[in-house]
């Protein structure tokens, strides 16, 4: 059975737009920490952009110390955007709740996206329902289901 669950995910912090030369090509990247760090990328086509090849190497570079998650993000409209996702440490992933919550506050920070509104980010796993409030709070919104249930004795 599938249910919505709304969660509060804290205060975000948006930092300026960094530039990083990855393969010789400049990339611009806006910084965002959700409690973890993220690099949100925003580009003209999410389906298309090299995760892989450029999410790979920022995970590692100099800039980001202890690592981050590269997100490759397409503005749809100011109430959507479309997301993928390089996670620090596991590579792609079909989804990333930080990562679409680092993507919304990088949206909002740049006024492609409106605060207090909610904004729908479809990943490859499903779609999330994100909002960053003026000060940066953030709630996500999306389906949670039930993938089992059991019981255990401790010794």
């Amino acid at each position: 059975r599938v249910r919505f669950v709304t969660v509060d995910m804290g205060v975000s912090s948006a930092g300026e737009d960094m530039s990083l030369t990855v393969n010789g090509e400049k990339i611009t990247c806006t910084p965002i920490d959700v409690g973890n760090p993220h690099a949100v990328i925003f580009t003209k086509d999410a389906d298309t952009a090299p995760v892989a090849g450029i999410g790979s190497l920022i995970e590692r570079d100099a800039a980001f110390p202890g690592g981050v998650n590269v997100e490759f993000v397409q503005v749809i409209n100011e109430k959507e955007l479309r997301m993928r996702v390089w996670e620090r440490g596991s590579g792609i992933t079909m989804a990333c709740g930080t990562g679409a919550c680092a993507s919304v506050t990088a949206a909002v920070k740049k006024g492609f996206c409106a605060s207090d509104t909610p904004v729908a980010v479809r990943l490859d796993g499903g779609t999330l329902e994100i909002t960053v409030s003026r000060n940066y709070e953030i709630t996500m919104k999306g389906p949670a289901e039930t993938v089992y249930e059991g019981e255990t004795e401790f010794c």
